[in-house]
């Protein structure tokens, strides 16, 4: 049977990349990594791709240069327990030149996009009753992280009305 493996293009990085993404996710592990030998077109010992595990999930990566950068088109979305571990999250990935953008969604400094989003956003937004589902969604429009007490609360008082 086939594998599908997420393959991610960075400039120079990638044991700097595995070593943060390792880190900070549980069940994650470096695999291992394919280097320029003296034959090859870069610096010998320099990584030219490597493996690892994240979340379970296998990856592979290659430094490939500039040429390509990290793209919104592409996210990893972390579906988390509750508020406080979005917030370990959100904060890690936007810590040391990370940006936040809208709705639960960053770049980490390594400019790839994630989804950082508490279960409860989800709950919320599929709530059976149509008020709060919209309020939800719309607080949720309003937002950079997810905040789950807003949230509820924007949905708590469209079902008072």
């Amino acid at each position: 049977m086939p594998d599908i493996t997420p393959c991610l293009w960075f400039d120079d990085d990638l044991e700097q990349v595995v070593g943060f993404y390792t880190d900070l996710f549980p069940d994650s592990e470096p695999g291992t990594f394919q280097r320029y030998g003296e034959a090859g077109p870069g610096q010998p010992g320099t990584v030219v791709s490597g493996d690892w595990t994240m979340l379970g999930q296998r990856c592979r990566g290659i430094n490939g240069g500039p040429m390509f950068p990290h793209t919104e088109a592409f996210s990893f979305s972390v579906t988390c327990a509750d508020q406080a571990e979005a917030d370990h999250y959100w904060d890690a990935l936007v810590a040391d030149g990370g940006e936040e953008s809208q709705c639960g969604w960053l770049k980490d400094r390594f400019g790839l996009s994630w989804q950082i989003i508490p279960q409860q956003l989800y709950e919320l937004m599929g709530d059976p009753d149509p008020r709060r589902a919209q309020a939800a969604t719309q607080a949720m429009l309003q937002m950079r992280r997810i905040d789950v007490a807003a949230l509820r609360a924007a949905a708590d008082s469209a079902s008072s009305n």
